[in-house]
């Protein structure tokens, strides 16, 4: 196995170029980016020796890619609209893959690509890898701190969250005096911030957690600039996450757009376990 070369299965937004820098700076040298049209920014391009264009669906090329560039270990980093995941123009590999399913959600899927990878030589590593210290942790992230009240309705709408995800619906919720205002399923976290923020009118609480038993090759929660710019269009003052299983993806400005805009990012550990 290689260690100096890694494959990014690169998704949307910032996360794909903050893994590239990251396992830059651990030492790894050659870096191939799976990159998706209409997804994707180019600017972690930049950032690799090769990066390939392809539809969402095409799994058999970017095997393909990736055992010519040598690489026996890969990252999912950023998200796939779900869209893009659930309205595939497969290949054939991806369309047997699919056959086989007996549910169609990002867990099942993303799981299949996995082993898809795995019988190529291809192991999906841990989407925290090389990100590690940017796991949030306990307390007051960013913004201003939380009262007795806020704490009473994160608790309530983390317990709710965490009910939620366990179905495997979704991983936020959006609440209000103890009622669940919005909670999220195939439109995406964004969606369901805007849709719980309206009726909230300004004093919502967003909370977003992991699965349980949480699959880290995929699907971890994130945050960044772009998840508190929603919120504050969406009139969300107030963003909690869990502990320990929630990236922050802060590129320099996150605390100094909090402040500005008045939104509090709280990480709390999940007490059940």
């Amino acid at each position: 196995m290689d260690e100096q070369r890694i494959g990014i299965i690169a998704g949307s937004g910032v996360y794909p170029q903050l893994l590239a820098r990251a396992a830059r700076g651990a030492g790894v040298g050659h870096i191939a980016v799976a990159a998706f049209t209409g997804e994707t920014e180019e600017g972690v391009g930049d950032l690799a020796e090769v990066i390939e264009w392809m539809r969402v669906g095409q799994l058999g090329k970017m095997i393909k890619f990736f055992k010519k560039e040598r690489v026996t270990r890969a990252m999912m980093a950023g998200q796939i609209s779900p869209g893009n995941l659930f309205d595939l123009r497969p290949d054939m590999r991806t369309l047997v893959m699919i056959g086989k399913l007996k549910e169609r959600n990002a867990e099942s899927i993303f799981g299949a690509i996995a082993e898809e990878l795995e019988k190529d030589g291809i192991t999906l590593l841990p989407a925290t890898t090389y990100v590690e210290d940017r796991l949030a942790e306990v307390g007051l992230v960013a913004g201003p701190a939380i009262d007795e009240k806020r704490e009473r309705e994160v608790a309530f709408g983390f317990r709710i969250a965490k009910a939620v995800s366990a179905l495997d619906i979704g991983q936020t919720v959006v609440v209000r005096r103890g009622t669940v205002l919005a909670v999220e399923a195939f439109e995406g976290t964004n969606d369901c911030m805007k849709r719980g923020g309206d009726l909230g009118k300004g004093e919502a609480v967003m909370v977003k957690v992991s699965k349980p038993r949480q699959d880290l090759r995929f699907d971890v929660p994130c945050i960044g600039e772009e998840t508190v710019a929603t919120a504050a269009e969406a009139g969300i003052p107030c963003i909690v996450v869990e502990a320990g299983k929630t990236l922050i993806l802060d590129e320099g400005g996150l605390s100094a757009r909090c402040e500005q805009l008045g939104i509090t990012i709280y990480a709390k550990e999940d007490e059940s376990n």
